[in-house]
């Protein structure tokens, strides 16, 4: 029979699973940024157009290709440059928080609250713009990580309190 773990435990392993989770996400952030960086908007117009082939022979309505195809046209060197610059500096500052954050450096949690707590308020200002669905379920997400870190920060500050007081 399976015991669930002591709640600080439990509290513990969500936490770290949710700051690690953040780390990959920030590794992924500074490739695609790479990446981004690395390639032309022609090089990108001409990769959409090849992955979204297939659907528009089969459906040419299909809504999902078109807007594809629709947002690669609309790519710039102005928005991709932008866009890579965006992913890298995301990027770096989430893996200066998470690498903070795992190794208990007590600064580092109401740090990483500001920092996420900032990106929460650019996504949803962004989300009055596009309606995407997608950025209210990262906000989501982002606002769990946030409550994580500050459950968290608050048992670390108490056991180094204690800690000290002894």
């Amino acid at each position: 029979m399976m015991r669930w773990p002591k709640e600080a435990n439990f509290r513990e392993l969500l936490f770290r699973i949710s700051v690690w989770l953040k780390g990959l996400g920030a590794v992924a952030e500074l490739v695609g940024g790479i990446a981004l960086w690395a390639v032309s908007p022609g090089w990108i117009v001409r990769i959409v157009r090849m992955l979204t082939q297939d659907e528009i022979i089969e459906d040419p309505h299909d809504f999902v290709a078109n807007h594809l195809r629709h947002a690669a046209g609309q790519f710039s060197l102005t928005s991709e440059h932008f866009m890579a610059i965006y992913l890298l500096g995301h990027g770096i500052v989430k893996i200066f928080v998470v690498a903070a954050l795992l190794k208990n450096k007590l600064w580092a949690y109401p740090v990483a609250i500001i920092v996420f707590g900032g990106f929460v308020v650019y996504q949803i200002y962004r989300f009055t713009f596009t309606g995407s669905a997608g950025l209210i379920a990262l906000t989501v997400v982002d606002l769990i990580v946030i409550w994580l870190i500050w459950l968290e920060y608050r048992a670390v500050r108490c056991a180094r309190s204690r800690t000290e007081t002894t």
